[in-house]
């Protein structure tokens, strides 16, 4: 069994969370699945920034929780929706933390899109 040790932000892992400022926009197959002015933007020591949409702003309908499940040090446990779209089914394609650790609790319950499974996130 791995002991999981929960790891601090700081310098040598600096993690920012900050309003995006701007309205985001996340599309697949042409549609839109998520749009919000309330976007948060995560920026991790050299990754790039990663938007996290609130629940209420993507179409949680074309969502389905999946059994997967990932450890990140320094945020905690994450879980996975995949999108499903009539006949085309994108697993994994979606990530959140539900219980993040308190450093990057603005996080909680919003949802990430890996910008390699949707066709694009932009500014709307």
């Amino acid at each position: 069994m791995t002991t999981r040790v929960q790891k601090f932000p700081g310098p040598d892992h600096p993690i920012s969370i900050e309003k995006s400022g701007k309205r985001m926009r996340v599309v697949y197959r042409g549609k839109t699945i998520a749009e919000s002015s309330d976007a948060l933007v995560m920026s991790e020591t050299t990754y790039a920034p990663v938007y996290y949409f609130p629940r209420a702003d993507v179409k949680m309908n074309m969502l389905e929780r999946t059994a997967h499940n990932s450890w990140c040090p320094y945020k905690g446990e994450a879980s996975y929706f995949s999108i499903a779209d009539g006949d085309e089914r994108i697993e994994n394609a979606i990530w959140s933390y539900e219980t993040p650790f308190d450093a990057v609790a603005d996080i909680r319950e919003r949802l990430a899109f890996y910008p390699n499974k949707v066709e694009r996130i932009e500014e709307a």
